[in-house]
């Protein structure tokens, strides 16, 4: 996966910061509703499940340009139980295809039978104490696939 997706193996420390010249974040929180993490929701001691969007257009050298990679979603839920957590809508694409969930067996980050395309806003149910891993469709690529 690393070597597929240059995005997991940046040099540059994420720092969440919005490049105005850039118009991009790097990284974003997201909360199990789809939106991005609040300060009150650092301090939620009851919050175990969350998403780290890696937004693959964020500057990935030393150099101030836009990058050109993925968009990856990861999401963590260190819960006991299911949570029903809401991918979220981002610029420059409508769906999400889920490459890892470490809860179904036979998902071994390549095409599998199971649904893999999900649309920005919809609902997936994220199993107690796993890892997914979502990466970004461009809107032109959701599109054809339809």
């Amino acid at each position: 996966m690393r070597h597929r997706y240059p995005v997991l193996r940046r040099n540059l420390f994420l720092t969440g910061e919005f490049s105005r010249e850039l118009g991009v974040k790097d990284v974003t929180w997201i909360n199990a509703n789809g939106s991005e993490m609040e300060d009150a929701n650092w301090g939620d001691s009851d919050m175990r499940c969350f998403g780290m969007l890696m937004d693959g257009r964020a500057q990935a050298t030393g150099i101030r340009q836009r990058g050109h990679e993925a968009t990856l979603l990861m999401v963590v839920n260190g819960h006991f139980d299911l949570v029903t957590f809401t991918l979220p809508k981002h610029p420059g694409g409508s769906a999400w295809s889920r490459l890892i969930d470490t809860n179904i067996l036979e998902d071994t980050g390549e095409k599998s039978s199971a649904k893999e395309t999900f649309a920005t806003g919809e609902s997936y149910d994220v199993t107690a104490r796993s890892l997914l891993l979502f990466e970004l469709q461009p809107v032109a690529a959701t599109e054809s696939a339809q």
